[in-house]
């Protein structure tokens, strides 16, 4: 029985599928994500090509139809036009059928004519790489040729990677479950803080708050190792980051908001509410023991909750508790309130900058005013902002 050109250990085995995912893992990261749906960095046409050629072998999967589709799902986050929301089709659903969610999209030529352009264009694709059976053939007939029958069950780990690390757990779980440094108009969620083994995609609110960075990881103790390849692919000429996500900087020296305040308040509104959350969520929490036998809440989580999403995105009874709420606190109220006024500022595109710098100046003078120390000391931090 032919048992292949290498014999490797049980363990080779194992070696030789994992570097092969993690190669299709950076492909998927770098080329499909970071450089064609979101020109975060150009490429050299040497890697580009390489892992144009990869992806045929290993996935079978179109740069434009990926790239349209991941497109797509930015603008439409979260909609019944997600292609590919948990919130529409549910968890199970897109964790288990990700991939066959991405074909039935690829299958529209609405969403390929509307979102994938800039895409790959040229006789290989149409010629070569369209033919996705050939590629995924070729990968299967090198795997059985190099160690024979075991090949198939390493073609088959192959084949399931990226659809259901990929297209399932970042999709499905990145929009489900994990922590959140940025409070983004959707549900995205960082997965785990260490982005290795789906490439950095694990850092999936980082990137939704700055889809347009090249780099994934925006806290210290975050690895996002897809960068890792970036850097050394910059360092050897062979791509060109264009832009990263911006660092928050604090001028303590200033006690006036001025239009670089209002530039980094907006550019990192975010964070903003984030923080603003995070300062107010012990004194929402004092208040609801004050008010928890004349109050409709129940718990601190809803108070929470409602200080990191927008007023207008809450259901209407939750809208109606809130209101309760702040009717039986003085404080809730104004805590609230203040929320709302804050999140406006990014909200307005009438007002001139000479206007919004002057709201954002009268909402920090009735912020410190209020007697809320955490409030206070918010406002204090939000007046150092500096662009």
């Amino acid at each position: 029985m032919f048992t292949g050109v290498l014999d490797l250990p049980w363990w080779g085995y194992v070696v030789y599928a994992l570097v092969m995912t993690h190669i299709t893992i950076a492909a998927v990261t770098i080329y499909l994500h970071r450089h064609s749906a979101h020109r975060a960095l150009d490429l050299h046409p040497l890697p580009a090509h390489f892992f144009r050629f990869w992806l045929w072998l290993t996935t079978g999967m179109l740069t434009k139809h990926w790239t349209a589709i991941h497109r797509k799902h930015h603008a439409k986050c979260e909609t019944v036009d997600d292609p590919h929301s948990p919130q529409i089709y549910g968890l199970r659903k897109v964790l288990f059928e990700g991939a066959e969610l991405y074909r039935k999209e690829g299958r529209n030529q609405e969403t390929l004519d509307r979102y994938g352009h800039g895409t790959p264009d040229d006789w290989l694709e149409h010629r070569i790489y369209s033919h996705d059976r050939w590629g995924i053939g070729s990968m299967l007939v090198i795997n059985l040729v190099l160690f024979g029958p075991i090949g198939l069950t390493i073609w088959a780990v192959q084949m399931a990677w990226i659809p259901f690390l990929a297209a399932g757990v970042i999709n499905g779980i990145g929009h489900y479950w994990g922590y959140r440094n940025f409070q983004s108009e959707d549900t995205s969620t960082n997965v785990v803080p260490w982005g290795i083994l789906i490439g950095g995609e694990e850092l999936h609110n980082n990137h939704h708050a700055y889809a347009s960075s090249a780099k994934l990881s925006n806290r210290w103790y975050e690895f996002d190792i897809g960068w890792l390849y970036i850097r050394t692919l910059e360092t050897l000429g062979l791509a060109r980051v264009k832009k990263i996500a911006p660092k928050l900087v604090l001028d303590t020296t200033k006690t006036r908001c001025d239009l670089a305040t209002l530039q980094a308040v907006i550019t990192h509104r975010y964070e903003v509410v984030s923080n603003y959350a995070s300062s107010l969520r012990q004194t929402c929490a004092r208040e609801l023991q004050a008010i928890k036998d004349k109050a409709a809440v129940s718990d601190a989580g809803q108070l929470k909750r409602w200080l990191r999403i927008d007023k207008s995105a809450l259901p209407a009874a939750e809208q109606a508790q809130r209101e309760a709420a702040m009717r039986h606190s003085s404080t809730l109220a104004t805590v609230y309130r203040m929320r709302d006024e804050l999140a406006q500022l990014w909200q307005r595109s009438t007002a001139s900058k000479e206007q919004l710098v002057k709201q954002l100046e009268d909402w920090c003078r009735r912020a410190e005013a209020s007697g809320i120390e955490a409030l206070q000391q918010f406002s204090r931090q939000l007046r150092c902002y500096a662009a």
